[in-house]
């Protein structure tokens, strides 16, 4: 039986929810057609020694968005990222970052998406763009997608 587009853009905000890595995070994704937003919340556990939000954090959110944007775009293979870019305009200390995701061009190899980073305010205080290719790699069951 086909998965309609609603219940893939579910089961991959479920993937997204049970890999270990996000439990750090206490991250909430939500996808739709070649969009995805995140929304983490900002803990002194992700702080540098000056105080804000380390750059990694930064990364993650960015490229999160930009990752699950383009997968909400191909149903059956699980995609990767190629290359990132992150530009760092400003720190955060504090509240929640947002980080907007969406595909701006595609080849019939490649993906392009750039994302953006804002405070609950809604400003910018970071940005990114990558390019991604559908890996070899199912989605299925066994990776979370269910």
């Amino acid at each position: 039986m086909a998965t309609s587009r609603a219940e893939h853009f579910r089961k991959l905000e479920r993937m997204y929810a049970a890999a270990p890595i996000n439990v750090l995070y206490a991250a909430k994704l939500t996808i739709s057609e070649g969009l995805a937003e995140l929304v983490i919340p900002v803990k002194n556990d992700f702080f540098h020694a000056a105080g804000a939000v380390h750059g990694s954090v930064y990364f993650k959110a960015l490229d999160d968005a930009a990752y699950f944007a383009v997968n909400s775009l191909d149903t059956e293979n699980f995609v990767l990222t190629v290359s990132f870019t992150v530009y760092f305009i400003k720190p955060i200390t504090a509240g929640e970052m947002r980080a907007s995701g969406k595909v701006v061009s595609r080849t019939s190899r490649l993906f392009f998406a750039e994302a953006h980073l804002t405070d609950a305010a809604g400003n910018e205080i970071g940005r990114g763009s990558g390019t991604f290719i559908r890996s070899g790699r199912s989605l299925s069951v066994d990776i979370g997608y269910q």
